[in-house]
């Protein structure tokens, strides 16, 4: 059973009603006036024993919480990674607040005419997230957004598990950090039921389409460089992009090092995707065009340098590469070369392990993509009884 209890503060007395969950004691405001207390304490004994939903504990604005996450993944995440999580947080919200407020194209003055209807994602077309606060949204509110996202953007599993996930951060962050008392301290995305995601599809080159690729790009001796470090480092796109002539040590190991490493340049800073600075093994097919590239290239902050010798728009250098690929026919990427060097090490029989410190991945993100590859090393796992000679003579077809 619940109780009143009374404090005593500054400008006053004030009620609480005092209850627990589990062994949990919680404390809810119910009013400065003692009638209305009790009745209040009336409603909640009622609602308690009918198996109802407790009252809200607090009541908390959704763009106050919205702007204090933004603000908290802008410190913590890289900027690419930051700005994709705001991207699905103004696809579940809106632009409650201005840290949601982001457009980079400028609206053309037909759109700036056309009203924007409440309760509706003007990109998509698809219902955003409505509620009085961030303690009322509840789990068939999460339910039917994502449901809606993918019925009108046929979403993939994977996507439509992204804002799963991204609410579930939300909320167990606003918990600890911000005090917000969801009923019954249920994070309300957590029963959310995930998407069933299918085996990723991972595409990569042959030895020979290695040979192929890299010969198509002899007449560009940086692009062709490039690509030679993403397809033997397994480097991604921006980390390639900010390496500089620093970060290879090439009286390191055999051949040398690439240490993919955070750092700061002029007013720049920049971070590892997984925050976590690391080293690869430059090999002798690598160390090769390596050292053909660096004989040529100027002196530059940069390791791969854009033609104003400045750091290489990764969006920029997509392009790029892409025209020079299209004249020979050609039609890889740079996620292509990076699931090379996975697989390419994976079918060599390299450890799942080594490959994901390597490429700075988790060792479950490379079981996933990698392990399909290996199955040859698994020959003798199945084998777990002692040897019987009588039944190898007969699987031989010879007598015992």
């Amino acid at each position: 059973m619940a109780s009143l209890i009374k404090r005593t503060w500054k400008n006053g007395p004030a009620w609480y009603i005092q209850y627990y969950v589990g062994n949990q004691q919680r404390r809810i405001r119910a009013s400065d006036n003692f009638q209305i207390a009790k009745e209040k304490l009336r409603r909640f004994d009622a609602a308690q024993a009918a198996g109802d939903d407790l009252p809200l504990p607090t009541r908390t604005p959704i763009p106050d919480i919205v702007a204090a996450y933004v603000q908290h993944i802008r410190q913590v995440k890289t900027a690419k990674s930051a700005q994709t999580d705001t991207y699905y947080l103004r696809d579940m919200f809106g632009p409650v607040c201005d840290e949601l407020k982001i457009n980079s194209r400028k609206p053309s003055a037909k759109a700036k005419k056309k009203p924007v209807k409440a309760g509706v994602n003007a990109r998509t077309k698809a219902p955003v997230i409505e509620a009085d606060c961030m303690e009322a949204i509840r789990t068939a509110d999460i339910t039917t957004f994502i449901s809606a996202q993918v019925s009108c953007r046929g979403l993939a599993p994977k996507t439509a598990n992204r804002y799963r996930e991204i609410l579930m951060r939300l909320f167990n962050w606003a918990m600890e950090q911000k005090n917000l008392r969801m009923p019954n301290d249920k994070n309300p995305a957590a029963k959310v039921e995930r998407y069933r995601e299918p085996a990723p599809t991972i595409h990569f080159l042959t030895l020979k389409q290695i040979e192929e690729q890299l010969d198509a790009l002899a007449d560009q001796m940086k692009f062709q460089a490039m690509v030679a470090t993403l397809i033997y480092a397994g480097l991604r796109r921006e980390e390639l992009l900010w390496l500089t002539p620093d970060d290879l040590d090439w009286s390191a190991g055999t051949f040398g090092l690439i240490r993919v490493r955070a750092k700061t340049i002029g007013n720049e800073s920049w971070q590892p995707k997984t925050n976590v600075n690391r080293a690869v093994p430059i090999s002798s097919s690598l160390r090769h065009y390596l050292d053909k590239w660096k004989l040529k290239s100027g002196k530059s902050v940069w390791f791969f340098p854009n033609s104003a010798n400045g750091r290489y728009d990764p969006d920029n250098f997509s392009s790029d590469l892409r025209a020079f690929n299209e004249n020979k026919e050609l039609h890889w990427t740079c996620l292509h070369y990076r699931h090379t060097f996975g697989s390419q090490l994976a079918m060599k029989g390299e450890s799942l392990y080594k490959i994901s410190k390597m490429m700075g991945n988790s060792p479950e993100i490379c079981r996933r993509h990698y392990a399909a590859l290996i199955p040859e090393e698994m020959g003798d796992a199945v084998e777990f009884r002692p040897h019987q000679p009588a039944l190898v003579a007969q699987s031989r077809g010879e007598s015992a």
